[in-house]
């Protein structure tokens, strides 16, 4: 009965990610976590329009940080920033992200190889 309980929870949390926006991003950490390390996700964006944000979830749907680039020229890339991952989504080493362009106005998508230009995950020290 346990088991069967289990099941449709996760099926239903499948159900309600399977028709969600955003790029999937399934990255592999380099090495095992110590216990006095964290980890961010490194964004580097491309160009973006004024007013886009990039939303960082965790496949739960749970928003883990969104970046939303300011005073950017038109026409320059946006630059490098980060987004703490909870080590909690680290699992064998494995991090499974959901990654959204929310437009201002307009419905959320996956972002382009042009607006979402790298993405790699980086082992920091605890503070």
């Amino acid at each position: 009965m346990q088991t069967l309980f289990a099941t449709l929870i996760a099926l239903s949390l499948l159900v309600q990610t399977a028709g969600a926006p955003g790029r999937v991003v399934n990255l592999v950490l380099p090495r095992r976590l110590n216990a006095d390390e964290g980890v961010v996700l490194e964004l580097k964006l491309g160009v973006l329009e004024r007013g886009d944000q990039i939303e960082v979830e965790a496949m739960s749907g749970k928003l883990l940080g969104a970046v939303s680039p300011y005073g950017i020229r038109a026409g320059e890339e946006a630059g490098t920033y980060t987004v703490p991952v909870p080590s909690e989504l680290v699992s064998d080493r494995r991090v499974s992200l959901r990654i959204i362009l929310n437009h201002h106005n307009r419905d959320k998508r996956a972002p382009t190889k042009q607006e979402l230009r790298s993405v790699r995950l980086q082992i920091t020290p605890s503070r």
